[in-house]
């Protein structure tokens, strides 16, 4: 699911002309990809947005095709480059790169495309997390949970420990995404209009959504193709305003997973041993930045009684800035730069 920034930046930012881009920003979700140039001073200088991306549907080799398009309409924003560099460092926090082994291979293929002459790949959860940790403290560290199409968590102790989630879907035991949301809200749709589950409302927000009479349509469309699977992920925002509305079909899937969200943050604070600490978990991805004072609240009462000192944070600029946050890290920035960037999504998320 798309988090709620769509708007351009850059009408926001005045730059000079003859600052140089010090990183790339990418960040890689399911339906989107983001890009930024920043100055080493924390100028956002260009920006960009193309479609998402998923190697474990199209693979490396393509992914990164999609990568380099959108970092192109980033890099014609900008003047000069320093020997063919778009930046002197690059930072693509990715989704669907999953496992380490998924992150070198990710690596691999960007350090080849020479945008930079470093380059760091990691998780998006690692973006979420570092764009929610807006003080210049050393090192970096808290739990950070997404859910936008899918779900996932990353924990970073003070001492630099880390642990995540295999994050596969259904198969590593993960619910609650996008796409798992959209499922649930047909689920429960049809059962109700055949009969064999209560009435809900989601069953009208579906046929109107759709434009058709009957929730078998939309079921009949998706088996025959007519309909793509991904329609799902959009079906979220349908979920939580029907349990905005007070149907309790719809609260209950938006209490289930507030329950699924807290448990994958209590679970890594407990593996870093955080749960007595002032530990910070932020929060992000679409789902979640929509802000459902249902799902924010399950949330919040969930952790703080497992953690009492946790403090529950939403990203209130888009994971990009993250990445962006991570590259000025690298390339050891001055504190103010973080606030320069900051300023440039000011309430973007």
């Amino acid at each position: 699911m798309a988090d709620s920034f769509s708007g351009n930046p850059l009408l926001l930012v005045s730059r000079p002309r003859e600052l140089k881009p010090a990183v790339l920003a990418i960040d890689g979700g399911n339906s989107k990809t983001d890009v930024a140039l920043v100055a080493s001073d924390g100028t956002l200088l260009a920006t960009a947005r193309g479609p998402g991306i998923n190697a474990h549907d199209v693979g490396v080799d393509q992914t990164v095709m999609i990568l380099d398009a959108v970092v192109k309409q980033a890099a014609a924003q900008v003047r000069a480059s320093r020997r063919g560099w778009v930046a002197l460092h690059t930072v693509a926090c990715l989704a669907n790169a999953d496992l380490p082994e998924e992150e070198a291979e990710h690596a691999a293929a960007v350090q080849a495309q020479g945008w930079s002459p470093t380059a760091t790949v990691v998780n998006d959860t690692f973006a979420i997390l570092r764009s929610g940790l807006s003080d210049r403290a050393e090192p970096h560290w808290g739990v950070a949970v997404v859910c936008g199409a899918g779900i996932n968590a990353v924990g970073v102790a003070p001492d630099g420990r880390v642990t995540r989630y295999l994050a596969l879907g259904t198969i590593s035991g993960d619910w609650g995404g996008g796409y798992g949301l959209g499922l649930e809200v047909l689920w429960h749709g049809i059962r109700a209009e055949d009969g064999r589950g209560p009435a809900t409302a989601l069953t009208g927000y579906l046929t109107s959504h759709f434009g058709v009479e009957r929730v078998e349509e939309i079921t009949l469309g998706i088996h025959k193709g007519k309909i793509e699977h991904d329609e799902l992920i959009g079906l979220a925002p349908l979920l939580l305003q029907a349990a905005d509305d007070g149907d309790p079909i719809a609260r209950a899937v938006v209490s289930r997973l507030a329950d699924e969200i807290s448990v994958m943050a209590i679970t890594a604070m407990r593996r870093l041993d955080l749960t007595g600490q002032a530990t910070p978990v932020i929060l992000g991805g679409g789902v979640i930045t929509a802000r459902n004072p249902l799902l924010l609240d399950g949330i919040t009462r969930q952790l703080t009684e497992a953690a009492p000192r946790t403090q529950v944070r939403v990203i209130d600029v888009p994971p990009v800035v993250g990445a962006a946050l991570l590259g000025l890290d690298h390339v050891h920035a001055p504190a103010e730069a973080e606030a320069r960037l900051r300023a440039s999504y000011d309430g973007s998320a």
